[in-house]
């Protein structure tokens, strides 16, 4: 009777010690010094703690080998899930896998992991063709659907880059009377597309619109613009960052796209809880966008901020 009873205490509080503890979440992000991750880091912080969740935020700077240790350095320390924002969206699978081995639930935030991902994990983010196109057409009609043409990319290495791409060049072949002159990558960073740009007007490129695949990098092409005292071109950005809503309300900017910095970081936390409390969970779970520009910017203006 009494080894039973023993037992059955013994059986209690382990069952109170595991409801009782606090679920660690790692949370790899792939640079803290871009404006979006920074968004999105400032709101998984918030999420998680009304979640009654521990987070551990690491940066891998953009290095795709000090991710992949950051990532294998949570699954040693004993995480119960992991959050990742990567810095190569082509190189996840190293992760993916030891992820997977060791049993922990793996959520891929804003780029999306260009492998087919097991039960245990999931996407939140956005589409990013979408994005590309809606920027483009957007944009296109303020162009009239004429002129020509220069695409600032993001980091060739993330699939959202590449995709965006893909999708302004796919608006632009619809429309005879338009063209695609320059492409370049910027790598998401202000200061280099300033760089580029400056390059573009050097060379005396007839360009009539620049679609960059983020605002940080639409920001650097108009700063460039201003330097140049050139006031003709068009520019477009993606994002929707407050940076990017003042330039679109100063009328420096033409449009950018909305993408929900706040909607993706929540919902890959939920997507974590959800997990860890043993429920199914879609692969795929997309955060929509939308478009602003000057008439509408005001209604934008308490989102994505930090």
């Amino acid at each position: 009777m009494k080894t039973k009873m023993l037992a059955l205490l013994l059986s209690l509080m382990i069952s109170v010690t595991a409801w009782a503890k606090t679920p660690k979440i790692g949370v790899a992000l792939a640079n803290f010094d871009l404006n979006f991750v920074s968004i999105l880091r400032t709101q998984m912080v918030g999420e998680i703690k009304a979640l009654k969740m521990d987070g551990q935020f690491v940066d891998a700077k953009g290095d795709v080998a000090l991710q992949v240790q950051q990532v294998e350095d949570f699954i040693n320390q004993g995480v119960d899930a992991i959050i990742l924002n990567p810095v190569d969206t082509q190189g996840v699978l190293p992760m993916v896998k030891a992820a997977e081995a060791a049993g922990i639930p793996l959520v891929f935030v804003n780029r999306k992991p260009e492998v087919k991902l097991p039960s245990s994990m999931a996407y939140v983010g956005s589409d990013s063709a979408l994005g590309g196109e809606m920027q483009m057409e957007a944009l296109a009609k303020q162009m009239n659907y004429r002129g020509n043409v220069a695409i600032l990319m993001g980091a060739l290495s993330n699939e959202e880059a590449r995709e965006r791409t893909r999708a302004v060049e796919a608006v632009i072949a619809k429309y005879k009377q338009m063209a695609v002159i320059e492409k370049q990558t910027a790598r998401w960073q202000r200061n280099e597309a300033v760089d580029v740009v400056s390059g573009w007007l050097l060379n005396q490129r007839p360009i009539d619109a620049i679609a960059a695949n983020n605002d940080e990098m639409a920001i650097g092409a108009i700063m460039a613009l201003n330097q140049a005292k050139n006031s003709h071109i068009l520019v477009a950005g993606i994002d929707g960052t407050p940076d990017g809503q003042q330039f679109v309300k100063n009328g420096k900017m033409t449009l950018t796209i909305f993408q929900d910095a706040k909607g993706q970081a929540t919902g890959a936390v939920k997507v974590v809880k959800a997990l860890l409390d043993k429920q199914k969970v879609e692969s795929l779970n997309w955060i929509p966008y939308k478009t602003i520009t000057q008439s509408n910017y005001a209604e934008f203006a308490a989102a994505n901020q930090p």
